[in-house]
């Protein structure tokens, strides 16, 4: 590959970079191309773009970034598949649901780290704490359910003593006939 190449490739591996601001690094080590297809097709239906990248041109776009990405960097071996998403779990979801159709013990695609929530997750046995992870809808909705409660039991409250108010009232105005 000429230098002019690469160089395109790391300019264009630093904007997708700052275009997203989650991803997720996956050893794709051995997959046929079956399987692969069936990643891109996982990928596409969940909204994420997955790029199959050299390590080191990688590496290079990492270290051409604003952000330190230097825990990452020992992760950067085998062939690698980079994820970009929007939402922090996502791509999270769809490697733990393409790994369950697996045969048993095969854990090719295998997370290796991932970049989510401005924090730095190495190791397979982070999907888990991937998952976990709340997106940004999902907050609001918590949030807002939250807000709601409140609210809903002051107006019930109301409702009942405007209820027991007006009884009271009846009752006044009958006995002052």
């Amino acid at each position: 590959m000429r230098k002019e190449d690469k160089e395109i490739i790391i300019a264009k591996l630093g904007e997708t970079l700052k275009e997203y601001p989650h991803f997720y690094l996956v050893d794709v080590t051995g997959m046929d191309a079956a399987r692969t297809s069936a990643m891109r097709r996982q990928c596409f239906k969940n909204e994420v773009k997955m790029v199959v990248v050299k390590n080191t041109l990688l590496h290079k776009a990492f270290e051409a970034s604003e952000i330190d990405y230097s825990p990452l960097y020992d992760t950067l071996k085998g062939t690698t598949a980079v994820i970009f998403t929007q939402v922090a779990n996502a791509p999270a979801k769809m490697l733990k649901e393409f790994n369950s159709k697996n045969p048993k013990g095969v854990t090719i695609p295998e997370l290796k780290a991932a970049y989510a929530e401005e924090g730095f997750y190495v190791g397979a046995d982070q999907l888990d704490a991937l998952v976990a992870i709340k997106s940004k809808n999902e907050l609001i909705a918590e949030i807002v359910a939250m807000l709601q409660s409140p609210m809903q039991s002051v107006v019930s409250a109301l409702e009942s003593g405007a209820g027991t108010i007006h009884g009271v009232l009846e009752t006044l105005a009958e006995k002052g006939e």
